[in-house]
C-alpha cells in the first residue's frame, strides 16, 4: 500500500497553474509602472528606453517559473533566508531521548 503524490498536486492552488496572487500583483505593478514611464519619459535614446522597460523586465524575471521551485523570487528568498538566519540543527535521532521526556 504505497501512495504516490502527483508532482503537480500544488498547481491547482495557483492561478493558471503558475502564479500566486502576489506574483500577479507584483508583475502587474511592474507593467503599470512601465506604462506610466512610457507616457512620462521621452524615449528618444536607448538609455531612457531601457530605464522605461526595466520595471516590467525585472518583475517578469522575478515571477518567471523555474524547475524545482515556484519562481525566481522564491529561490532568491530561500537563498537570502539561508544566508541571513542562524543555522542551528538539533539532532533528535531515532535513539535519542529528549530531556523533557525524561523528567516526566
Amino acid at each position: 500500500m504505497n501512495f504516490l503524490i502527483p508532482a503537480n498536486s500544488k498547481k491547482s492552488l495557483l492561478i493558471f497553474g503558475l502564479f500566486n496572487p502576489f506574483d500577479l500583483i507584483l508583475f502587474g505593478s511592474g507593467v503599470g509602472t512601465t506604462l506610466l514611464l512610457m507616457m512620462i519619459l521621452p524615449l528618444a535614446n536607448t538609455t531612457m528606453a531601457f530605464i522605461t522597460i526595466a520595471p516590467a523586465v525585472i518583475t517578469g524575471f522575478l515571477v518567471f517559473p523555474v524547475p524545482y521551485y515556484h519562481n525566481v523570487l522564491t529561490v532568491i528568498i530561500g537563498v537570502w533566508n539561508f544566508y541571513t538566519t542562524r543555522q542551528k540543527f538539533v539532532w533528535k535521532g531515532w535513539c535519542a531521548v529528549d530531556e523533557q521526556e525524561k523528567e516526566k
